[in-house]
């Protein structure tokens, strides 16, 4: 069997039903198989029995010789530790006025704290970063994110995690965004490091632009921009905050995500506290590709899950190289009649063609989501998965949704416009039983839309009034919505 080629993937059958993934990347060899994802070990020095059965246990010898004498990934005394205590932000939650606060891009990097003389990740392991890259920094911390570019996270994770190939650290930057022992608030600690950052003389490192938000709508433009760039979403700090080394509210992280119908196709066994019920989804996508859903679950859903085959929708990030979706967090089944049953027969449909590049393409709209007959032909089409193997578990029989769920019609799309010399929005909004969602964006184009549900009608229509009244507060007005 020829070996791959660097960049090429290759597909093996696993004793389960679902293909594992195989994947060269300058030389380094990685498998989807949790036999080689839960290998403490750098990513150059892992191989598994899938591996060696593409390339043989010559070949396999070869590589991992050449990795070199290993080093230890934790620091002397703390081998024992699991995670290092660092300022972690909270999700905005699309309400709160952030006029004021300070912008900057969310980075699609590996999150790195420098530690006066390494690399640390948040677990607590040493990034083997060479001596020429590290030259000139400071014996003092700082936190950042060691970066390629935008949608090159997964190279820069693997040269991260690897040792002893300096010459794969060459495209690689560490861009600053905190000095986390400088004294004072933020403001404070950005002008230390403004005034610090050329004495270190370091030609790969770069501090983090921060502007100032002024207002949610300068910020949902911001969003925009830096997505249309390839960016992955914005870091919103508090004026005046201080650097704690837990998770705080006065950082918050600004993503778009988009929204997609897809099909439950089999379930994950839970552990710990979720031990005998469902721990993940596996779902199928309209273009055959598998992915699990894990995230946004609650335990109800865990205890009484949609049913196989049956339809649900997921929010995420971006679809990966591999056309499997990047951060897929459940939202809810189909309020089509038939969340926890299979889908009825309907008359035979074209799936929607999703083309999946071979590099990552920026995403700036939603794509509309493939109507129910189209994701049911497709769970029908016999192709190739691309996922780690799910494991069965048994389930309690789903419980049947009563009909008529909703006691409130769903309302007209009320569709707005503001027009201030060049900036042209528009903004609509409709209620749906106890969902509310609106869609924003520039006039002409699709824009993004928000999908919130409430735990009843009455709050879903406070919402809804409030979103209203601070709209039209900002001067936009009602026109006819366009065809």
């Amino acid at each position: 069997m020829p070996d791959l080629a660097d960049g090429q993937t290759y597909e093996m059958q696993g004793s389960g039903k679902n293909p594992y993934r195989l994947k060269n990347v300058g030389g380094v060899y990685s498998c989807t198989c949790p036999a080689w994802c839960n290998q403490n070990l750098p990513s150059n020095a892992r191989t598994c029995k899938h591996i060696r059965k593409l390339r043989g246990d010559a070949a396999e010898e070869a590589r991992l010789a050449s990795a070199g004498e290993l080093k230890p990934l934790k620091p002397v005394g703390a081998e024992d530790k699991k995670e290092l205590p660092l300022l972690k932000g909270e999700p905005w939650d699309w309400a709160q006025d952030l006029t004021g606060w300070w912008l900057s891009e969310k980075l699609d990097g590996v999150r790195a704290y420098w530690d006066g003389k390494q690399f640390l990740s948040r677990g607590y392991n040493i990034y083997d970063a060479p001596d020429w890259f590290k030259a000139g920094l400071p014996n003092h911390p700082l936190d950042g994110e060691l970066w390629i570019g935008r949608k090159k996270f997964q190279d820069a994770s693997d040269i991260a995690r690897s040792q002893n190939q300096p010459d794969r650290w060459k495209p690689m930057k560490y861009l600053i965004f905190d000095a986390p022992d400088a004294k004072g608030p933020f403001e404070d600690r950005m002008k230390f490091l403004a005034d610090a950052l050329p004495t270190w003389k370091s030609q790969f490192t770069v501090s983090v632009e921060q502007l100032v938000c002024k207002g949610n709508d300068h910020l949902e433009e911001e969003l925009e921009r830096i997505l249309a760039l390839g960016g992955e979403g914005l870091m919103v700090r508090k004026p005046g905050s201080h650097y704690e080394r837990t998770r705080s509210s006065t950082i918050l992280k600004v993503k778009k995500f988009l929204d997609m119908e897809v099909i439950v196709d089999d379930y994950e066994a839970g552990e710990g506290r979720h031990k005998g019920r469902v721990g993940a989804l596996w779902v199928k996508l309209n273009t055959g590709v598998k992915c699990k859903v894990g995230t946004g679950l609650k335990d109800k859903d865990r205890d009484n899950p949609p049913a196989k085959g049956s339809i649900i929708t997921v929010k995420y990030q971006e679809l990966t190289p591999d056309g499997a979706l990047r951060f897929p967090v459940y939202v809810g089944p189909r309020p089509d009649g038939f969340p926890n049953a299979a889908p009825p027969t309907r008359k035979k449909a074209t799936a929607p063609v999703v083309e999946v590049a071979s590099a990552p393409v920026a995403v700036a709209v939603a794509a509309p989501a493939p109507k129910a007959a189209a994701v049911a032909e497709a769970a029908a089409s016999p192709k190739t998965a691309k996922a780690t193997k799910p494991v069965s578990v048994s389930v309690p029989t789903p419980t049947p949704v009563p009909s008529g769920g909703s006691t409130m019609a769903a309302t007209p799309k009320r569709y707005f416009e503001f027009i201030d010399g060049d900036s042209k929005k528009f903004w609509e909004i409709w209620m749906d039983g106890k969902d509310v969602t609106t869609n924003w964006g520039k006039i002409g184009t699709a824009g993004q839309t928000k999908t919130k549900p409430f735990p009843d009608e009455a709050k879903a229509k406070k919402e809804y009034d409030k979103l209203l009244a601070e709209k039209t507060g900002k001067g936009y007005s009602e026109k006819p919505r366009p065809a």
